[in-house]
């Protein structure tokens, strides 16, 4: 029996462990998550059902209250903007949208300020006391509101002012005010009834959103693939190579401007040394390979030789017929031809230059640069 510790010592104690810390991990973010929005949800519908002022609220202001109006909320720090060009802006509604992220504390393109003061909500109008006079937005003359996603910028449009105009607010004060707006509004309009109901279905559908604890894991739930390093994903992407990198090696093929067959070798010549068959021992099932063609007896330059279309009498096959280029000349292939100066640093197949020598340089831009040019490829 394997010897064991507190968690185990053995691989499959070990993956269980690991597999039951990250679900736990990962369960009490995301119920953590969760109690954060049940919570400020609750907190908006206890707000809306308890929202309402008093007309001794609007006692230290220079504000003139009328004989039915009750200020509702005030916040000392806001700033007044103005919209530089025309917009049309949605109707006002009574949507609690959830925080799409945080707020940034900037001002939108287009979108300038021209005085700073308080903000005032009533149950009739929203006001600014700014430091250059008051600003209102009676309610039931206003045609258009939107809320900046992104910044803590509010907009609105009304009937008796061409321009758009709006409040900019802190960063951490825009969401209360928005909600408390909205709620201002829904009075005005005697629908306070319609946001408490939104946001009761709001709560009863993140109520199906809680997350469960999740299950534990057991030993015996372990797989051997969890032995390798990325578990499956790495065993798959690992098979994916093995069929993928032979295949490529398979379709692989030097590019060749002029196509053409090609015999891949390398440019300096080497004599060939004898090498012995390589032992294969029987626990692998490697096919042996091919045995090599033991060369030919050199022929006699005199030798009966086939067409060679031009090119000079060689007992190396050599000819301008066309067929497989050559990139490993023989060592002897200056004996027959007139090769280039410095032939064997070329990198490439054997051409005949226009001079009548020839080139290890086939296929580069440099070919035959100093004489006259590539004529024709040398084949065999």
């Amino acid at each position: 029996m394997a010897k064991t510790e507190s968690t185990g010592s053995t691989w499959r104690y070990r993956w269980a462990h690991r597999q039951n810390v990250r679900r736990v991990s990962t369960y009490r973010g995301a119920e953590a998550a969760w109690r954060r929005r049940d919570d400020e949800l609750r907190r908006l519908r206890a707000l809306a059902a308890d929202f309402q002022g008093s007309a001794a609220a609007g006692s230290g202001l220079a504000l003139e209250l009328a004989a039915d109006e009750v200020v509702l909320w005030a916040l000392p720090a806001a700033q007044l903007v103005e919209v530089r060009h025309t917009t049309v802006l949605p109707a006002p509604d009574l949507t609690v949208a959830p925080p799409t992220g945080p707020l940034r504390p900037r001002r939108p393109d287009g979108v300038r300020v021209t005085d700073a003061g308080m903000a005032v909500i009533t149950s009739r109008r929203l006001v600014l006391l700014g430091g250059r006079g008051r600003r209102d937005w009676a309610y039931g003359r206003i045609t258009g509101l939107a809320h900046d996603p992104a910044a803590p910028v509010t907009l609105i449009q009304v009937l008796d002012r061409r321009r758009t105009s709006g409040l900019l607010l802190p960063t951490d004060a825009a969401p209360d005010f928005r909600f408390k707006l909205t709620l201002a509004f829904a009075d005005a309009i005697e629908q306070r009834a319609a946001v408490i109901a939104q946001l009761d279905e709001l709560i009863a559908e993140h109520a199906q959103l809680k997350p469960f604890r999740p299950a534990v894991n057991t030993p015996a739930q372990a797989r051997v693939s969890a032995l390798v390093p990325g578990g499956r994903r790495t065993i798959a992407v690992a098979a994916a190579i093995a069929l993928l990198v032979p295949a490529a090696l398979i379709e692989s093929d030097p590019s060749d401007p002029t196509g053409g067959a090609e015999v891949a070798a390398a440019a300096t010549p080497a004599t060939t040394p004898s090498v012995a068959p390589a032992r294969i021992g029987p626990a692998l099932a490697l096919k042996p390979p091919p045995p090599k063609p033991t060369k030919s007896p050199r022929p006699s330059p005199s030798a009966t030789q086939g067409p060679r279309c031009g090119a000079p009498e060689n007992p190396l096959g050599y000819d301008f017929c066309g067929g497989t280029r050559i990139r490993k000349p023989a060592a002897e292939v200056c004996d027959w031809f007139d090769c280039v100066p410095q032939f064997w640093a070329g990198r490439g197949y054997l051409v005949q230059c226009r001079d009548g020598s020839i080139s290890l340089a086939g296929g580069g831009s440099k070919a035959c640069a100093n004489h006259q040019g590539v004529r024709r490829t040398i084949t065999k």
